[in-house]
């Protein structure tokens, strides 16, 4: 019923209120009628209430006095501090003032004193803002140079502007100065404080005079102290500060160079008595003031009667004046001279040089002229050598061919006694083929313009073909051969890889007396590496630098039965077709060759046609053959074989005489094997065109040639027909015909 947190008067109404109407109610008690027990009962029960309201009343008057208690100290604690408050007013040196809800409230007398004229209005309930207003309007503020009095707006702004403080400095009209400043209290209230801080104006002018002082002296030491003469104007063109180096170098008298001195008069003195060589001083003076009107920097050279030169340039001040400088350029002006006259030098000199370039030119330009009959020639004597390499591959090949013809057929019919001379007169025969097409290839790979057709092929029946050509070689020797099959594919020269492998197999049986050779391909990232290794005699590391030059043998002279061109043709087909060769050997523990090759993906395109893949057919060879061939020896040798082997051979030592024969026998041949180089530029291609076009069918054709240029082997693809190298292998040569007739069979 009774808040405790209530004032206590209001604690004390309502407890007077409570006990009152308790008072009333036993009162009405006594006037209630009844019997007696139930009065003795309602004054039982009223005497527990009356008791029960006494002792709530015993602890309200207990409330009371304890409140009674604080509220006086309160009372004494505030009258202490109002004490304290106004005594903290009187001993402060500025005025001080309290506004509460923007009204005054309380302020000291140095405070109401500080403005005679706005004295009369520092009442308790002033207005912050009138009060303002009213020193801004007071005539004992000191005017500024616009003629604008006191600084009080900038409190007003920055207390709309929400700021908690704020101060800016009043002057006074008798050259005392005061800080005014205010800030507001968490409680929104305002303190104002009034300082006086002329002292401290008085002394900061004091010192800002001083430095000034100080700085025009240290200004005027560095002007003296230095090299140009300097000399500053003010925006009327009064003389403020100058250096005796300017009256030095000018040839002014000092009497005139005083301060104050006025810029023109200075000018006219120069202009009267000559001191410089220009005439035109009074033009110039106008056009120098427009162009640093334009804030432009001026410069003009001049000479002295005495010949000295000097530069001066004058430049815009931020305050309108300007400074004029004054150097002395002599020695740079008589440099310039010097440097002028060194560059004409210098450009005689280089005159001549260019003269003597020239003469250089033309004769290097005949010397070019010489060096392109030069070149032309060596590309003539490179085509010479060309067409001669092409015409040596037919005709040193053409006997060997045809002796080779002869022998396979010897070796069929001879006695066995006169076998064994058979035998030897085919090696030989394959030795001087070998050497041959060593030569031959190298000569091709040292030339600028070796061609190389770059396929995409799988290795398998190559390998497969490899091993078996050079079984019977390892077989002789006693040598096991082993070649690991490979499914890869790569990106290669396909004849020139082969050849290049070979020739390491090959070498690798000649240098193996006993043990084994082995062919296999390992993965290195992107490329395959194809190694050959043996068991043979090894090789030094002395010897491993030089095994790769022509006509080289290591092991001595007993060693193998070539003449050394293997590696040599390796070396320089791997160099041009960018295939790594390494080697790793050790002597008497053999070697290890290897190839490094781009792999390529798996297709069915570009594989060569192997027909040896195949196992060479037996029995009679019931064909129609047209041989034509040019060289009456190697027809008739290449005719005597296919007889042997059971065909009809129609032979023609031109494609006129070829078209005749079958014109003459009414029918297409079933086959046609064709030289490339005919007789006076007739040549197997052509005879293939003509009996194709005579017959009106795709007559299988087979050309039999050493030449190996890509353009030649591109249109063996286009128009269908195999090339077969000579000297002709019968073996492959008797695989091909059978594989190429029962194609057109199928």
């Amino acid at each position: 019923m009774i808040n405790p947190d209530e004032p206590y008067e209001m604690q004390l109404a309502k407890q007077a209120k409570i006990i009152e109407a308790l008072i009333n109610r036993a009162e009405r008690g006594h006037d209630v009628g009844g019997s007696a027990y139930s009065l003795f009962e309602s004054a039982i029960a009223l005497q527990t209430e009356v008791w029960e309201k006494t002792k709530d009343l015993e602890k309200a008057l207990d409330t009371l006095g304890r409140a009674s208690s604080e509220l006086e100290i309160a009372y004494q604690a505030q009258e202490r501090i109002q004490r304290n408050l106004a005594d903290a007013m009187v001993a402060m040196e500025g005025g001080f003032a309290l506004f509460f809800e923007d009204r005054l409230q309380v302020c000291n007398a140095q405070f109401r004193h500080l403005l005679p004229d706005v004295e009369p209005l520092i009442k308790p309930g002033l207005g912050f803002e009138d009060y303002l207003a009213a020193v801004n309007a007071s005539k004992y503020l000191n005017q500024d140079e616009n003629g604008v009095t006191g600084r009080a707006q900038p409190v007003v702004r920055a207390q709309r502007a929400g700021q908690r403080f704020s101060s800016f400095v009043m002057a006074l009209r008798n050259d005392r100065w005061f800080q005014i400043s205010y800030r507001q209290t968490s409680s929104d209230n305002i303190t104002v404080l009034q300082t006086e801080i002329t002292d401290i104006v008085r002394e900061n002018r004091r010192e800002k005079n001083r430095l000034i002082d100080q700085q025009a002296h240290f200004l005027q030491a560095a002007f003296d102290h230095m090299s140009l003469g300097i000399c500053t104007f003010s925006s009327r063109g009064d003389l403020l500060v100058r250096n005796e180096r300017f009256s030095e170098l000018l040839g002014v008298p000092l009497s005139l160079l005083k301060k104050g001195s006025r810029f023109q008069r200075i000018v006219d003195h120069v202009e009267r008595h000559e001191i410089l060589d220009r005439r035109s001083a009074r033009p110039q003076f106008a056009r120098w003031f427009k162009a640093m009107r334009r804030g432009e920097t001026v410069q003009e050279r001049f000479r002295r009667r005495d010949g000295m030169r000097l530069d001066i340039r004058i430049h815009s001040l931020p305050d309108d004046g300007f400074i004029v400088s004054i150097m002395d350029v002599t020695t740079e002006s008589e440099a310039a001279a010097l440097l002028e006259q060194r560059v004409q030098e210098r450009t005689i000199e280089l005159t001549e040089a260019n003269r003597q370039l020239q003469i250089h030119a033309e004769e290097q330009n005949q010397i070019e002229g010489a060096l392109r009959l030069a070149k032309e020639a060596a590309e003539a004597a490179h085509t010479s050598k060309t067409r001669f390499l092409a015409a040596a591959s037919h005709d040193l090949l053409q006997p060997i061919n045809a002796a080779k013809l002869y022998l396979s057929m010897l070796t069929d019919t001879v006695e066995p006694g006169a076998r064994d001379v058979v035998n030897r007169l085919n090696r030989s025969f394959t030795s001087i083929e070998s050497l041959l097409q060593a030569l031959l290839d190298i000569s091709r790979l040292d030339s600028s313009g070796a061609e190389f057709n770059i396929t995409s092929f799988s290795l398998g029946s190559l390998l497969q073909g490899l091993a078996e050509d050079l079984a019977p070689l390892a077989a002789e020797k006693g040598i096991q051969l082993q070649i690991v099959p490979s499914t890869r594919w790569v990106t290669s020269d396909q004849r020139y890889l082969m050849r290049c492998v070979q020739n390491l197999v090959v070498n690798a049986i000649q240098y193996t007396e006993r043990g084994r050779v082995l062919v296999g391909c390992r993965l290195h990232g992107t490329k395959l590496r194809i190694e050959v290794w043996d068991t043979g005699v090894g090789i030094s590391e002395e010897d491993q630098t030089r095994i790769f030059n022509e006509f080289t043998r290591v092991g001595g002279a007993g060693k193998g039965t070539g003449m050394g061109l293997g590696l040599s043709i390796v070396e320089r087909a791997c160099r041009h077709l960018e295939h790594p060769v390494r080697l790793v050997s050790q002597p008497g523990c053999g070697s290890v060759f290897s190839i490094e090759v781009p792999l390529a993906a798996a297709g069915h395109g570009n594989v060569c046609e192997n027909p040896l893949m195949e196992r060479v057919p037996e029995g009679s060879l019931d064909l129609i053959v047209m041989v034509v061939e040019n060289d009456a020896a190697e027809l008739h040798a290449m005719t005597q074989m296919l007889e042997s082997w059971g065909a009809s051979v129609l032979a023609a030592g031109s494609t006129a005489d070829a078209a005749a024969l079958m014109q003459e026998i009414g029918t297409a041949p079933d086959i046609l094997l064709a030289d490339y180089h005919l007789d006076e530029g007739d040549n197997g291609i052509e005879t293939i065109r003509t009996l194709r076009a005579l017959s009106g069918v795709e007559i299988p054709a087979v050309i039999i040639s050493a030449n190996r240029q890509r353009e030649f082997l591109r249109l063996g693809t286009e128009m269908s027909f195999a090339v077969l190298t000579k000297p002709v292998q019968l073996v492959r040569l008797r695989a091909l015909i059978d594989w190429k007739t029962r194609a057109r069979v199928a």
